[in-house]
C-alpha cells in the first residue's frame, strides 16, 4: 500500500516537472489563448462540417463564394438593383394599381352603397370560369346552383363561431359531422383503422399540415423524448412542410424523387436517425398529381416507431370515388398500417366554400398533442384545438351544406367528370409531339414539358389566352389542375395549347410583358438564396 503510494507521488512529480519544462518554451499569453481558441475552431469545424452534412458540399461552397463576392465593393449594390428589376417584373404593374386604393375610412359610411362599389371592384377580377388550374372547384356560375347552396348557407351562419361552443351548438355539430364523413371516406371504419380515428376543422390544407407537423412533433417528444426533431419529404411535397419546419423549429431533410417521381423510400430510410419524427407521403404530389407508395412509406414509418402524415389535401374527396368507379388507385388512407394523420381540403374538391379543411389522426392519443391548454391565464382557463383561436363558423355550415347536398352519388358522378376530362387532357397531349408528360398521373392533375421548346414561354401564351396555369421546376414545366370548371371547355383548352406549342416553334424567344425569362433563370440560378431574396422582396411589395 505505502510502495504504491510513494509510486504515484513519484510519478505525478515528475510528470509536473516535465510538463513545465515543456510549457516554459511557451508565452504565458499564448498558453492562456489557446484553449479557448482551440475550442473556437473545433466549434467553428463542427458548424461547417454540419452545413455541409445538411445543404451538401457544392451549395455550401458555393454560398461561401456567392458571400465573398458580395463583399467586393459595389457588387452587392449592383445585385440589389438587378433583384429590383426582377421583382418589378413580377409585379408587372401592380404598384400603379395600388394608387387608388383606399388608406382610411370614409368620413361619411357607405351603407348599403358599399355593395355597388363591391361590385364595380369585382368586374376588374379576371375571367376565372373554366380557365384557371385549380382555383375554383365548382362547376357552372357562381349565381347558381351549387355555388348559391352554399353561399346562402355561409351567410345563414356568417355571424357564428365555434369558439362559443355553449352558444353555437349548430356549427359545433357540422364540424364534427364534416370530420365524421371525412373520416369515413379514409378508412376509419375498417379494421386496420384501429377504430379510434378523430380529429379537426381548419382553414385550410397548410394548417392542416402544420398541426399535423406540430402534434407529431409534440408526439415523438413525449413518446421518444425527441428534442432535437426532424422530419423527411420528398421534393415534390407541399411547400407547406417547409412552413410548418420554420414554425416549429424543425430539422428538413428533403430527398429527390425516383425515376417515376414518386416519394424514394430507399432515399427516405437513408435519411432516418434517431431525431426523426416524422415521413410524408402525398396522395397526389401537387406538382404532378402522382400517388407517392403510401403502403411502403407506412412499412417504414412502423418499423422505425416514428410518424407517417399523408397529403390528401387534394385526393381526399376523389380518390376513395375514383376507385368505386374503378380506377388502379393504390392504397392511401388508414387501412394502411403506419398512417398516423391524414389532411383532406373540403375546399378544393369537396366542393365546400374556401377555408375548409379538415385533419385526422389515428387514434385520439396523437390527437391531444394537437390542443394547447392555458391554466395560469387570469382571463381564465382556456383550451384551443387548431392555431385559430375564434373561427368563421359561416364556412363550416357551407362545407356542411356541400357534403350533405351531393352526397356519396354527387362525388361519385363529379369524379366521373374530372377523371375522364383528365385523361382525355393527357391524351391530347402526346398527340403534341414538342410535349410530353411528367411521369404517370394518378388523378386530375397533368404537368407537362418539352425538350425542343421553353415550356414557360408556351406558359405565356396560354396567359395571353385567357389560361391560368400553374409554373413547375425540376423539371421545368406547367400543370392543369383539372375542375368541373374544365368539362365544357377541354376541347378548347387543347385547342389553344396546340396554337401556342405551335406558335413557340415558330417564333421562339420571349414575348413582350412574359414571364418565360424569370422563370427560366430562376430555375437555373445556383445561388438559391437570391432567388429567395426575390421571393421574400416580391411579396412585400404585393401584400
Amino acid at each position: 500500500m505505502d510502495y504504491s503510494s510513494s509510486w504515484l507521488n513519484s510519478f505525478l512529480v515528475r510528470f509536473r516537472l516535465s510538463a513545465n519544462l515543456f510549457l516554459s518554451q511557451f508565452e504565458p499569453l499564448a498558453l492562456l489563448l489557446a484553449p479557448p481558441l482551440t475550442l473556437f475552431i473545433a466549434r467553428l469545424l463542427h458548424s461547417l462540417l454540419s452545413i455541409i452534412h445538411e445543404k451538401g458540399l457544392k451549395a455550401t461552397v458555393l454560398a461561401l463564394f456567392m458571400r465573398s463576392i458580395k463583399l467586393v465593393p459595389g457588387v452587392q449594390s449592383y445585385i440589389d438593383a438587378e433583384k429590383q428589376k426582377v421583382v418589378d417584373k413580377l409585379q408587372s404593374g401592380s404598384k400603379s394599381k395600388k394608387e387608388h386604393w383606399r388608406t382610411e375610412l370614409p368620413t361619411t359610411g357607405l351603407g348599403v352603397g358599399v355593395i355597388e362599389e363591391m361590385k364595380d371592384v369585382k368586374s376588374n377580377d379576371a375571367d376565372w370560369k373554366g380557365k384557371c388550374s385549380g382555383t375554383v372547384y365548382i362547376g357552372g356560375s357562381e349565381s347558381e346552383g351549387h355555388f348559391s347552396l352554399i353561399n346562402e348557407a355561409c351567410s345563414m351562419f356568417a355571424h357564428t363561431n365555434p369558439l362559443h361552443l355553449d352558444v353555437f351548438q349548430s356549427v359545433a355539430r357540422f364540424e364534427a359531422e364534416v370530420v365524421a364523413m371525412t373520416a369515413d371516406l379514409l378508412g376509419c371504419k375498417e379494421k386496420a383503422s384501429g377504430g379510434q380515428v378523430c380529429g379537426n376543422m381548419t382553414s385550410g390544407g397548410t394548417e392542416s399540415i402544420l398541426l399535423a407537423v406540430k402534434t407529431s412533433r409534440d408526439y415523438m417528444k413525449a413518446k421518444k423524448g425527441i428534442t432535437r426533431p426532424e422530419m423527411i419529404i420528398a421534393e415534390s411535397a407541399h411547400s407547406a412542410y417547409d412552413k410548418a419546419a420554420q414554425y416549429f423549429n424543425i430539422k428538413l431533410r428533403r430527398v429527390p424523387v425516383n425515376k417515376e417521381f414518386k416519394a424514394d423510400v430507399k432515399a427516405i430510410r437513408k435519411q432516418i436517425n434517431r431525431n426523426t419524427i416524422l415521413i410524408v407521403g402525398s396522395a397526389p404530389g401537387y406538382p404532378h398529381g402522382i400517388i407517392d407508395p403510401i403502403q411502403e412509406l407506412g412499412k417504414l414509418a412502423d418499423s422505425y416507431g416514428i410518424c407517417l402524415h399523408v397529403d390528401l389535401c387534394l385526393g381526399g374527396f376523389v380518390l376513395p370515388f375514383a376507385l368505386k368507379l374503378g380506377y388502379p388507385i393504390p392504397p392511401f388512407d388508414f387501412t394502411v398500417r403506419g398512417v398516423t394523420s391524414i389532411s383532406a381540403d373540403v375546399h378544393k374538391y369537396g366542393l365546400a366554400p374556401k377555408g375548409t379543411s379538415v385533419v385526422l389522426y389515428r387514434n385520439h392519443d396523437i390527437r391531444k398533442h394537437q390542443f394547447v391548454a392555458v391554466t395560469e391565464w387570469s382571463g381564465g382557463l382556456y383550451v384551443s384545438p387548431t392555431i385559430a383561436g375564434s373561427r368563421p363558423g359561416g364556412v363550416i355550415a357551407g362545407a356542411w351544406a356541400a357534403m350533405m347536398s351531393l352526397g356519396q352519388q354527387g362525388y361519385l358522378e363529379n369524379t366521373r367528370k374530372i377523371m375522364e376530362v383528365s385523361k382525355m387532357i393527357q391524351k391530347g397531349i402526346k398527340e403534341i409531339p414538342e410535349l410530353f408528360i411528367i411521369g404517370n398521373p394518378d388523378m386530375t392533375i397533368v404537368a407537362f414539358g418539352s425538350a425542343v421548346l421553353d415550356i414557360f414561354e408556351v406558359n405565356d401564351i396560354m396567359s395571353g389566352k385567357g389560361w391560368h396555369l400553374n409554373a413547375l421546376q425540376r423539371p421545368n414545366s406547367i400543370h392543369i389542375c383539372v375542375t368541373l370548371q374544365h368539362v365544357p371547355v377541354v376541347d378548347a383548352f387543347l385547342q389553344d395549347l396546340r396554337e401556342a406549342v405551335q406558335t413557340v416553334k415558330e417564333n421562339p424567344g420571349p414575348i413582350s410583358g412574359g414571364l418565360a425569362p424569370i422563370y427560366g433563370a430562376a430555375g437555373r440560378m445556383p445561388d438559391r438564396g437570391m432567388v429567395q431574396d426575390l421571393l421574400v422582396n416580391y411579396m412585400d411589395g404585393t401584400c
